[in-house]
């Protein structure tokens, strides 16, 4: 993959376009909402991370997930009306102050744990859920840094990952590929971004 350092240029970057665009218009810190990167087979998973980590470096904004309205080959995917109705979600709760679930899960932090990975989360709403089947889009690596195809479990607020592979889990990622799959979401019917557990913001 990509240099880490190739990753830290855009999510400086779109914080100070937010804090200029907040500073030109005069209307303090405002509600900033912006969409995620689709699947698209000429965007790697790392421009997605950058973005999550800029909103979650950066107050009163909102970030929309779009790993389920995607197109392999459209960078512009015709699938609109999820986008917008999460746009509106993260309005309601940003701008007019209701207290409404408008974030999928978002990985919060890792333990290792009899030779599985614990992955704990904010914005579970009222549970984490497996859209459509089991949880897929996971995979795992020990010390060495090699991932391995993993096998996900949900329990209470919790995801479990483990394989045979790998007997000292260090990191976990989900939907880390260009074109993004992966089906974990919370039963406000909002799916996750894609993440892994290792980078440093």
């Amino acid at each position: 993959r990509p240099p880490r350092s190739t990753l830290f240029p855009y999510t400086t970057l779109f914080r100070s376009l937010i804090a200029d665009w907040r500073k030109q218009w005069g209307e303090g810190d405002f509600p900033f909402l912006f969409v995620q990167i689709a699947p698209f087979n000429g965007m790697p998973p790392e421009i997605r991370e950058a973005q999550l980590l800029a909103w979650q470096a950066t107050k009163n904004t909102a970030m929309v997930v779009t790993i389920d309205c995607g197109d392999a080959g459209d960078i512009h995917p015709a699938h609109k009306q999820p986008v917008g109705a999460r746009l509106a979600l993260a309005a309601r709760a940003l701008a007019y102050g209701e207290s409404v679930e408008y974030s999928g899960p978002v990985f919060a932090r890792m333990k290792s744990k009899s030779h599985r990975a614990v992955l704990t989360f904010t914005h579970t709403g009222e549970g984490l859920m497996a859209k459509n089947g089991p949880l897929t889009g996971f995979n795992i690596a020990g010390p060495d840094g090699v991932f391995h195809p993993a096998s996900a479990e949900i329990k209470k607020d919790t995801i479990i990952v483990s394989s045979p592979d790998v007997k000292d889990p260090t990191a976990v990622r989900y939907a880390w590929a260009n074109v993004a799959a992966g089906n974990l979401f919370n039963r406000a019917g909002l799916p996750a971004s894609p993440f892994q557990t290792d980078v440093k913001p």
